[in-house]
């Protein structure tokens, strides 16, 4: 079957399909787009405390009030759980975080201006309900039983199956926040490099971003808790997939990485129906156990590859995974610290070479310690910092090459600016989170009051 014949209702009658389902991602360079992505945690300006569903003042009541600003609810049964518009959507995080999935756009001037769009709408309805948000990577003051749960069926199964692979996967659900940005690829050479760059360099990503330094209103130890969720979520999806840096790896590689991981579930005629644990390959010969005689099709393939959970994750483009939410500028300089690397070939070449020489225990080892250390890990020679200004730099002069300009003549490089200031201070978000909260409040700081965070981090 040719890639022009795959559609979510075909049947899988090969593996072959499921390789031409990703390849058919390759786009020529004149195409390739920037998807943004990012969530936040609403709460109640009041209480400071999580958003629940139902009620006056809920995440429903701002999805309802969104609509009539011309964005269409997505349903699950009578429920909306989501809202969409122009290529974009609106969704919901098991524990209530909203996400804005922006629509691919060419620029990053363009995302970034979706992204400032999409906030200014979710604040004007918001504040009306007395509703604020919050830009980091992990809830700061809320215990994990306290946090309102959604109404989204594969959530309850995620909830069911997570207890058994790892301690922390109910906090990366229902606890946790990110910024993402979605890429592509020209043909399988390029996604093969771009994956290894992107897979070695994510922790990088992850130090130049931590923001997560609070669990249930005091100091975690870490630097990037939320970074740190994800180590002991469900090792069968998660971490940093020592494959991709071996001889052979290409498409099918990754399809078969993919048909290894256990399932969630099988989304038919409205419901989800819990398969967790199961094989995909017995679902492609008939033999699920959840579903016995059906074979699946291109959509349960699809809904499969989205419950895997890598640094860096494979679709029909390349999600990069690594960095905590943050509040306006981090979210538009995630995109650009990407986009500088992947779409200019000098750049990217020049980040291959820097990382390939690493080995899977380099790999590994700042997998581990970044979270806890973040720009002060120690690496090699110097520390993380050391390589994340080479990062920042090789990004500039890939934004520069690119010479996309906005109407007042800046070129892209103006969305590095804050991680510019991250380095050049060598402090993370969750740095000066921490001191505010260890200086006294007669010195400006925050005292030990962790209530101060909603105001300095709020959007």
């Amino acid at each position: 079957m040719t890639n022009n014949l795959l559609s979510s209702s075909s049947i899988i009658e090969s593996k072959q399909q499921l390789i031409d389902y990703i390849a058919s991602g390759s786009k020529p360079r004149e195409k390739w787009t920037i998807g943004t992505e990012h969530e936040k945690f609403g709460f109640c300006m009041d209480s400071l405390r999580p958003v629940p569903y139902e009620g006056s003042r809920s995440i429903r009541a701002i999805l309802e009030a969104m609509q009539a600003y011309g964005w269409d609810p997505i349903l699950e049964g009578q429920t909306i759980i989501g809202l969409k518009k122009d290529g974009q959507s609106v969704t919901l995080e098991p524990g209530g975080q909203l996400e804005l999935s922006g629509a691919m756009r060419k620029s990053l001037h363009e995302t970034c201006a979706e992204v400032g769009s999409h906030l200014e709408l979710a604040l004007k309805v918001s504040e009306k309900l007395g509703i604020g948000f919050l830009g980091m990577g992990f809830n700061p003051n809320t215990a994990r039983a306290d946090v309102p749960i959604m109404p989204k069926g594969r959530y309850v199964i995620m909830r069911n199956y997570m207890p058994k692979k790892g301690n922390l996967g109910l906090d990366m659900m229902l606890r946790t926040s990110t910024i993402q940005v979605n890429l592509d690829y020209s043909d399988e050479a390029d996604m093969v490099k771009k994956f290894r760059v992107s897979l070695a360099l994510q922790p990088i990503a992850t130090a130049l971003f931590a923001a997560s330094p609070f669990t249930e209103g005091k100091p975690n130890g870490y630097l990037s808790y939320r970074s740190h969720i994800w180590t002991d979520t469900d090792a069968d999806r998660c971490g940093v997939l020592p494959f991709v840096f071996e001889e052979g790896m290409g498409f099918e590689a990754y399809v078969d990485h993919v048909l290894d991981v256990p399932m969630y579930f099988v989304y038919r005629d409205g419901k989800y129906i819990d398969v967790s644990g199961q094989s995909f390959r017995d679902f492609m010969k008939g033999e699920l156990p959840g579903l016995p005689g059906e074979i699946p099709t291109i959509q349960d393939w699809e809904d499969h590859m989205s419950t895997l959970f890598p640094e860096v994750r494979l679709k029909k483009f390349l999600e990069m995974r690594g960095a905590d939410g943050g509040t306006g500028r981090r979210i538009c300089a995630l995109p650009a610290l990407w986009t500088g690397i992947f779409y200019d070939q000098t750049s990217l070449d020049a980040a291959y070479d820097m990382i390939k020489t690493w080995s899977h225990e380099d790999h590994q080892y700042l997998r581990d310690e970044v979270p806890r250390l973040a720009l002060n890990t120690p690496f090699k020679t110097g520390k993380v910092l050391d390589i994340a200004r080479q990062m920042i730099e090789l990004s500039a002069d890939g934004l520069r090459r690119r010479a996309i300009v906005n109407k007042t003549g800046d070129d892209e490089t103006l969305f590095l600016e804050t991680l510019r200031e991250t380095v050049e201070s060598g402090k993370t978000t969750a740095e000066i989170m921490l001191e505010k909260y260890h200086t006294p409040e007669s010195e400006g700081g925050w005292g030990g009051d962790i209530s101060r965070i909603f105001k300095d981090y709020s959007f």
